[in-house]
This record gives structure tokens, C-alpha cells and sequence, in this order.
């Protein structure tokens, strides 16, 4: 199991056994170089634990450890965790600021904890079969096991081809569990028990607020704590650098604030629709930074697929993962196994469109005959070739969806929801009938918590959006994956739950004041970023899709192979004649909209993801690695 997780850990394994539990460790030394290896104990042995991430504030929880008594024999993060165990039982998790997933032992008690970070940054996934608690941190560990059973899950294909992910604690696979974000895992007395312990949480009412520029001071010093914190490290760091504001934000708060040398990446696109290395070399220049640039051909997406959906495993409905697993190699290869990027701050300080958009559709409901409020949506979508707001009919047609239902809690989502949901016209009638039987939407109706319909619109928003789009799709198959693929450890200083924590008490209207986007973050870092970066419009990371897997009309041949009539029919999930005619639609570079390219690259990574993992079949590509061959093919 453990050896499925090389990628994760190439610098060691560590193993514990007692005879009723079994834990394992693959290790990427990036604290204590030298005594940090896992499983590590406490000062009598009687607890063990496990663990992957980083726990930030260990150095100040350590001395407050040793004021008790505790007795450390590493310099290593991990070890903090026991001794705050036997310090605070199961409350042990609230003081941990990290990223993090846990599995902890006490012998005494006979108790298994395993426990996740709060945003949901590290995986956890478990199943009990055959008598057994069985957990890891990828699936193909479990599929390790010969006897584990292997079948896709429709809900879980739903729930991609509706949220671009499996809800947790589903997954694609049939009887596999994703251990929830801010949940932990009890197994004590033969009874296993679930728990949450930390949520996003927002006021139903406000007291006097604040003046933005007190709120702004606040925030730039709590901004500059969550880098220092996520700066500590045995290893040189790195940042990301993708021209916009958020990571700008993380490298020049490193470069102003910090001793550490600034050392950033970024990527390249051949296509200038999804370019952004204007931006990129000027913050360069600004801040002096030493940078490397990695420029991503659609040749280069086309091949390295395969290699994306081993890692992710699981369907997605567009290539952008494919980008940052290049990305994440070339920082690998540069000497480096950690890097600071700028996630999260569009959940937590309402950076997406999806939110402006949400604001002008309630805008839109007040007065729904209105002929001019629909046309506050032309001020979205500057970037995109083919934009939603370009023709007024299907605007109006697109938007308008569910505006009826302003108070439904996913009510900015549903637009987008149902775009990703047309993909179900691809299932067979059976898939569809299976897809059917279980409400996508009943599983978000449970997670929202009851006094939600108390709090602001825009609260109820990025409630949604973090349980949905960045805890299921962006920090996993867009994070996690295509980062540890490479053995690279991803660090996200705008989701230290302080940070989020300050925002969610914030009024909406300092985060999107009218349609200006993180309006309360702009403010907290003027004069430290030019002002065309500072002020810039966001623009979401994004890469070319179908027209990646063709060259000159001709499809890649792993292509060609998983979308063949008979292959479909075969598996069983989608219709042959509809994909037949999607095929032929991108293969003539006619897919120009959202839709059909979420079709495809959707069907064509679930083919994948069945070949890979249900059938053991590798699929070739002459960038995938004889490892990652070798292992879908069982020899591993």
C-alpha cells in the first residue's frame, strides 16, 4: 500500500504494527532532515502517528508543550501532534494551524484517530471491507489490497459531470470514502464515528463596522504571519507566479516581509487566450525576482493527460491540472520540494465572477422585466474569446436560470451547475436512470448548515463554493495531485483558518464593494504591487481543452483508441452514437463552447479512469513513465 505512495514520499518508509493496527509512512523530508522519520511516538511509545503536511506553528506549540513537561526526541513537526494528543484527547486538532492528514494511534485506549485539515488541502480516503478499517492517502493504496472491489460509482460520476467533482465523503468508486474537509475519523470499541470539528462560518448580523483601512492594516499583518509561517522549512521554498493578484500578493509579501531568497515559476501558453506572462515578467522585474518560466503547448497537455489522470483519479471536465503537474516537474527538477501559491483567496475574499455575476442576477430578479439590468452582465468576461455575455439573447437565456429562486442557497451556482450537467446527455439510458436515483443537489442541501439562510447572499455563496469547487476540484485534482506527483508540497497562505476565519466576519460589501472584486485585499497591499497588477480584472487560470488531443484533425492515438465506437459501448457508461458525433465535432476544432469541451475531455478522462483503475490497463503516452505504466498494469 504504502510503496503505491512513492510519488508522495520518495525519501523513506516508516512502518508500525501491533498486531490490530497497521500504519505506514512514505516520507518527503522537507522539516528535520535527519530525525524526522515516521510512524513517531510519544515519550512512553503508548501513541504513534502518521501523518502528511505540515503543522506551521509547531516551533510555538512545542515550547508550549515542553512548559508541560513533554519531552521531545525529534526537531520534526510531527511530533507535536502526540504530545498535544495526550495533552487535549481529540480537541487536539484546533490547535494545529497546517495542512494536514492524519492518522493517530493510542495504544492504551485502542483508539484510531484520522483526521483532515480544515480547507481540505491533504486527501484522506478509507473503506471498511472484509472487517477492516482500511485508509490512505490515494486510492490506488487501497487498490493495493487484491481483494478490494473495483467499480465505478454513478453518483460519483454525477456529481464530476454536475460539480466537476465528487462530493465527499462520495467518490467515483463504489464503497470508497473521502474523509470530509475539518472532519475527523474515531475508531474506538469495534464503532466508528465521524465527526466535524471546524466549518467556514459566517455572522447573521453585524456589529458597527469598521473603516476598510483598519480592516485592510489588520489583514496585510495577518496575510504577512500566514507567509512567514508557511515559509519554515529545511529546504529552499519556492513561489508560484501567475500574473494575477493572489500570487502576486504571496511572492511580494515574501520579498518585503521575509529574509527568504525569492525564487518563482509560472507558466506559458502558446495560446494568448490563456497567456498571462505580460503580467508575470513585469512583477519579475518588480520584485527582482530569480524566475523560470514553463511554456505549456497543447502537444504538451495531449501527453501528459494520461499521467494527470493516474494521479488525479478521477474525471475531470477540463485540462488545467495538466499545466501545473509540467509546472510542478520543472520545480522538482530546479531542486526544490515546496512552493507557496496563491489558492484560495477567491473563496475567501469573493474573487470569482460567479460571485459578481450572483450580485448583478439579484440585481436582475428585483425588476426581472427589466430590458437594462441584464446588461450589467456585459461588464464580466472580458477575457474569454467566446464569452456567455456576447450574444444579449443567450445571456439573458443563461443567466436568467433559477432567478426565480433567489434564495436558494446555491442560487449563484446554477448556472454553471446546469452547463456542467448537460453532460448527462451523454450517459446511456441506463447510466442515466442510475445518475437519476440519487438528487446531486440533496447532498449540498445537507452540508449547508441550517442558520445559512440567516446570513448575507454572498455568504451563502462562498459557503457553497468552498465545499464544492475548492475543497472537491482545486485543491485536489488541481492541487494536491498534480503538486505530489511530483513530490512537490503546495502551500496556501490565504487558507491559514485565521485568514479565513478574519474574512468571513467582514461586511460583503468591503470584499465585493459594487462589482469590485476582493476590494477589501486590494486595499491591504497598495503601494507593494504595481497598480495594473494590483487593480487588474481577475482573470481564472485556464487551458485549451479538446484541441489539445488533435493535431491536424488526427487524434492522439490513446485518443482514438478509448473514444472508439465499440470501446464505449463496452464500458457501458455513454452513449456511442452521441460521443461519435461530439468526437467528430472536436476533431474539427467546432467545440468553441464550454459545454461540448467539458463533454469531452469528461467522457474521455472517465474512459481513462475505468482503463487505469477498474481494468488495470495502462494507457500509453510517450511522456507517461514506465513507473506509472508498470503500476496501472498491476506489476507495482
Amino acid at each position: 500500500m504504502i510503496e503505491a505512495l512513492h510519488h508522495r514520499g520518495p525519501d523513506g518508509y516508516g512502518f508500525y504494527e501491533d498486531g490490530q493496527v497497521g500504519l505506514a509512512h512514505a516520507r518527503l523530508s522537507i522539516i528535520d532532515l535527519e530525525g524526522g522519520s515516521q510512524p513517531i511516538h510519544n515519550e512512553d511509545r503508548s501513541i504513534w502517528v502518521v501523518f502528511n503536511g505540515e503543522i506551521f506553528n509547531y516551533l510555538e506549540l512545542r515550547s508550549e508543550l515542553q512548559r508541560s513537561g513533554h519531552s521531545f526526541y525529534t526537531r520534526s513537526d510531527t511530533e507535536v501532534i502526540v504530545h498535544l494528543y495526550e495533552q487535549h484527547g481529540l480537541d487536539f486538532v484546533h490547535h494545529l494551524n497546517g495542512q494536514f492528514a492524519i492518522a493517530l494511534w493510542d495504544c492504551n485506549r485502542r483508539r484510531l484517530v484520522v483526521a483532515r485539515d480544515r480547507t481540505g488541502i491533504r486527501p484522506v480516503f478509507y473503506t471498511v471491507h472484509g472487517g477492516r478499517l482500511v485508509f490512505a492517502s490515494e486510492v490506488k493504496s487501497l487498490f493495493a489490497r487484491p481483494d478490494m472491489p473495483r467499480r465505478l460509482s454513478p453518483t460519483g460520476i454525477s456529481q464530476v459531470f454536475t460539480f466537476w467533482s465528487a462530493q465527499a465523503p462520495a467518490t467515483i468508486f463504489e464503497g470508497v470514502l473521502s474523509l470530509p474537509a475539518g472532519h475527523m475519523l474515531v475508531l474506538e470499541s469495534g464503532r466508528m464515528d465521524v465527526r466535524k470539528y471546524w466549518d467556514w462560518e459566517f455572522p447573521v448580523s453585524r456589529t458597527a463596522a469598521r473603516t476598510i483601512a483598519e480592516e485592510a492594516e489588520e489583514l496585510r499583518s495577518l496575510l504577512v504571519d500566514s507567509v512567514r509561517f508557511q515559509l519554515r522549512a529545511d529546504v529552499p521554498v519556492g513561489a508560484y507566479l501567475s500574473g494575477g493578484l493572489d500570487s502576486s500578493i504571496v511572492t511580494t509579501l515574501i520579498k518585503h516581509f521575509t529574509d527568504t531568497p525569492l525564487r518563482t515559476f509560472s507558466l506559458t501558453f502558446e495560446d494568448q487566450e490563456f497567456d498571462e506572462s505580460d503580467y508575470q515578467q513585469e512583477l519579475v522585474r518588480y520584485l527582482g525576482t530569480t524566475h523560470t518560466a514553463v511554456r505549456c503547448t497543447r502537444a504538451d497537455i495531449g501527453a501528459a493527460f494520461p499521467r494527470v489522470i493516474w494521479h488525479a483519479e478521477t474525471p475531470i471536465v477540463r485540462t488545467a491540472p495538466t499545466p501545473l503537474l509540467l509546472l510542478s516537474e520543472r520545480v522538482r527538477a530546479e531542486g526544490y520540494k515546496v512552493v507557496l501559491t496563491g489558492e484560495g483567496a477567491d473563496e475567501v475574499f469573493a474573487g470569482y465572477d460567479l460571485f459578481r455575476e450572483a450580485k448583478v442576477r439579484r440585481f436582475w430578479a428585483r425588476s426581472p422585466k427589466s430590458a437594462w439590468r441584464p446588461l450589467l452582465l456585459k461588464r464580466l468576461y472580458p477575457y474569454l474569446k467566446h464569452s456567455p455575455v456576447a450574444g444579449r439573447a443567450f445571456a439573458q437565456s443563461f443567466f436568467g436560470q433559477g432567478i426565480d429562486d433567489v434564495h436558494s442557497p446555491w442560487f449563484a451556482h446554477m448556472p454553471r451547475w446546469r452547463t456542467t450537467q448537460r453532460l448527462w446527455q451523454f450517459f446511456t439510458p441506463e447510466a442515466r436512470a442510475e445518475a437519476e436515483a440519487v438528487d446531486p443537489f440533496a447532498e449540498i442541501a445537507r452540508r449547508i448548515p441550517p442558520e445559512a439562510s440567516r446570513w448575507a447572499p454572498l455568504s451563502r455563496d462562498q459557503y457553497v463554493e468552498a465545499h464544492t469547487l475548492l475543497s472537491g476540484y482545486l485543491l485536489c485534482s488541481q492541487g494536491d495531485r498534480m503538486a505530489m506527483a511530483n513530490s512537490i508540497e503546495g502551500r496556501f497562505p490565504f487558507l491559514d483558518h485565521r485568514v479565513i476565519e478574519f474574512a468571513n466576519g467582514l461586511s460583503p460589501h468591503h470584499k465585493l464593494r459594487v462589482l469590485d472584486e476582493k476590494h477589501v485585499l486590494k486595499q491591504a497591499v497598495r503601494g507593494l504591487l504595481p497598480e495594473r497588477i494590483r487593480t487588474r480584472t481577475k482573470q481564472p487560470y485556464r487551458a485549451p481543452d479538446s484541441q489539445s488531443f488533435f493535431v491536424d484533425g488526427r487524434p492522439l492515438d490513446y485518443v482514438g483508441g478509448l473514444l472508439d465506437e465499440r470501446r464505449v459501448r463496452e464500458g457501458g457508461m455513454f452513449e456511442p452514437a452521441a460521443v461519435r458525433k461530439l468526437y467528430e465535432k472536436c476533431r474539427a476544432g467546432r467545440a468553441i463552447g464550454f459545454a461540448d469541451n467539458m463533454a469531452f475531455v469528461g467522457i474521455l478522462s472517465t474512459l481513462m479512469v475505468e482503463e487505469m483503475f477498474i481494468n488495470q490497463r495502462p494507457v500509453r503516452a510517450e511522456t507517461m513513465p514506465r513507473v506509472v505504466e508498470a503500476a496501472v498494469a498491476g506489476r507495482v
